[in-house]
């Protein structure tokens, strides 16, 4: 590996698993989610780390390629300011969600998220079309788990 590509990448890293860690501590699979009506094709629970790890892994490595691609100092400005935007939001959604126990809230706040990777895929894509694409699955998946939250709210008389 290149000299140049062991700070971004072990910032990347670090700031990934921050905040898979931060957002892992939060979630809480106890009784008041289990309690839960969800849908039939709720995905089983050993699903949700194994695509976490992955998106998580694939944001990093995006984040790492599209701030390298950058064409100025400003536009890689962006490209983090992006990501921590994202991160921020990542975080959130679990807060209101298992913390705070309020699906409708979370969905609300789904949607800001799902904005945000939409905006850094748009954004990315202007200068590194590995970056757009890497994140892509993690659309696809946020799309999935804006669906299941917003089944849960209506399954749940409490949320609706």
């Amino acid at each position: 590996m290149n000299r140049n590509w062991i700070l971004p990448v072990s910032i990347a890293s670090v700031a990934a698993l921050g905040v898979a860690t931060l957002g892992g501590t939060i979630t809480d699979l106890g009784p008041w989610y289990e309690a839960l009506n969800k849908p039939d094709w709720n995905p089983p629970r050993a699903v949700f780390p194994i695509a976490w790890t992955t998106i998580f892994a694939l944001v990093a490595v995006a984040g790492v390629a599209a701030w390298r691609a950058a064409p100025n100092s400003r536009m890689s400005d962006t490209v983090i300011g992006l990501f921590a935007l994202n991160g921020f939001l990542n975080v959130l959604w679990s807060l209101l969600f298992f913390r705070l126990q309020r699906p409708d809230w979370a969905f609300a706040e789904l949607t800001l998220l799902w904005l945000s990777i939409a905006l850094m895929i748009a954004y990315c894509n202007r200068f590194s079309r590995l970056a757009a694409l890497l994140l892509a699955p993690y659309l696809v998946w946020v799309t999935v788990a804006g669906t299941l939250n917003w089944q849960i709210i209506k399954l749940n008389p409490a949320f609706g």
